[in-house]
């Protein structure tokens, strides 16, 4: 009996440390924008973590269905990169004006932002280290599999 063994190309998205950081930094955001909406916070954090949680979620469809390799005129790896960082940011300063409120659900909605800005800063140092280990890109045929 031969077991049947998944390669990289053939190892689903959700069973990777990638999916599960962006799995949880979306819980985050949106746990973020659900204290945010309940406690009536500033529409500026509401919105930027409305368009987080529909990014993040974009990125999570693109890779479980494996657009990024059908799509293959755009880097997706810089892409998700740069929207982590930026991203980090944008969650760092809502966070941090959000904590010197005085409403408990905002505090608590800058609280789990913090936490989604962590995720963010851990997903794209993922995404870094594995194009620095793969610098040819993964999308690359080598020659000995044409």
């Amino acid at each position: 009996m031969s077991a049947l063994k998944l390669t990289q190309e053939q190892h689903p998205f959700y069973f990777s440390v990638k999916a599960l950081v962006k799995m949880l930094r979306l819980g985050l955001t949106v746990t973020s924008m659900t204290f945010f909406i309940i406690s009536q916070a500033p529409e500026p954090y509401i919105v930027i973590t409305g368009f987080e949680v529909t990014v993040v979620f974009f990125f999570i469809i693109l890779y479980m269905l494996r657009l990024d390799r059908v799509i293959n005129f755009i880097f997706w790896p810089l892409l998700d990169i740069i929207n982590s960082l930026v991203t980090a940011i944008f969650m760092i300063i809502i966070s941090v004006l959000a904590l010197t409120s005085e409403s408990t659900f905002t505090v608590l909605g800058g609280v789990f932002g913090l936490l989604a800005a962590v995720c963010c800063i851990a997903d794209a140092a993922l995404i870094y280290r594995k194009l620095l280990f793969n610098p040819s890109g993964p999308f690359q045929k080598s020659p000995d599999k044409i």
